[in-house]
């Protein structure tokens, strides 16, 4: 499961041209590294309008505590289970989905302590995980969908891959019905990536 990625802050304004986007001055403030409960850019239609914005990763849901009566905030970043009413209330509705915009994402190098594995989409500065975002008690969050891994990802991380869209979907992702908005949720061609 993804719970790190980058998003180079210098490849923001090229995205942004290429990708028609407006952008705040401060986004020179961007965090290269962006971990859980981090602010990050997303890209969400706000009055018909694509937008760039700022918001936390992970959606805070309540769990039950491992003593009787307690309970724990989980955050989840990655969101699997399209089917689940939780996360499809959510993915029903246009305006509740976003873009991510990353220029690499890790997966942890399986029993080599905090080592990871870095993917990119090559000749492509910024690409894009597929989100939805809700508000919650701590404000807006947003989380991105996982599917599948391609055969680059699975040998290293079996278990699942973030949603990465073709530029030429992501009008599609924040614009289209339910059906064809999940039909979004596939594996990245292995071809056009690399890992390092």
């Amino acid at each position: 499961m993804c719970n790190h990625y980058r998003l180079t802050p210098d490849a923001i304004p090229t995205w942004r041209e290429y990708a028609g986007f407006g952008l705040p001055d401060e986004w020179s403030e961007t965090k290269l590294d962006i971990w859980p409960k981090y602010q990050a850019a997303i890209v969400r239609t706000i009055d018909g309008v694509a937008r760039l914005d700022r918001m936390a990763w992970g959606v805070p849901t309540t769990v039950p505590g491992k003593r009787p009566g307690s309970k724990l905030t989980k955050y989840v970043t990655n969101v699997r289970n399209l089917s689940s009413p939780f996360w499809r209330s959510m993915l029903a509705k246009p305006e509740q989905r976003c873009l991510v915009p990353f220029t690499e994402f890790a997966e942890p190098k399986i029993g080599q302590g905090r080592a990871e594995w870095w993917f990119t989409v090559k000749e492509t500065p910024v690409s894009c995980f597929a989100g939805i975002w809700r508000q919650s008690e701590a404000g807006e969050v947003f989380a991105f969908l996982t599917c599948e891994p391609n055969p680059l990802v699975a040998p290293l991380h079996p278990k699942a891959m973030p949603v990465v869209l073709h530029p030429e979907d992501y009008q599609i992702w924040l614009t289209a019905d339910l059906d064809a908005a999940c039909a979004l949720a596939q594996p990245f061609p292995s071809q056009m990536m690399a890992v390092s």
